[in-house]
């Protein structure tokens, strides 16, 4: 499966299949939550947090190419993501972009 962020694959023909996405919703256990919220008092990366998030794309990422698999997909182009809190350490990452199937 090809993932691109570009609306076109060098040499390639596509034909579009549709929308394709993959959600999560993460957080961090509360003894985490409570570490990173002191790390926020001297500044610096919020590592777990940052782990969190890789986590989180990788999982949207993983259902979106099944969803594209799904449907007979080739690849998948025009990826974006996007994500928002949803409570204080948690958050919502989406993944989503235009299935195709090559024409040649």
């Amino acid at each position: 499966m090809i993932l691109v962020n570009t609306d076109y694959i060098s040499g390639k023909e596509l034909e579009m299949l549709g929308l394709v996405k993959g959600s999560t919703i993460q957080s961090k256990n509360v003894g985490r939550d409570i570490t990173q919220g002191l790390k926020t008092l001297v500044g610096g990366e919020l590592t777990a947090y940052n782990e969190m998030m890789n986590e989180a794309r990788a999982i949207a990422t993983k259902r979106m190419v099944m969803e594209a698999e799904n449907l007979g997909a080739d690849a998948v182009v025009n990826i974006r993501y996007s994500s928002s809190a949803i409570l204080q350490g948690a958050a919502e990452v989406i993944s989503y972009g235009t299935a195709v199937k090559f024409k040649n």
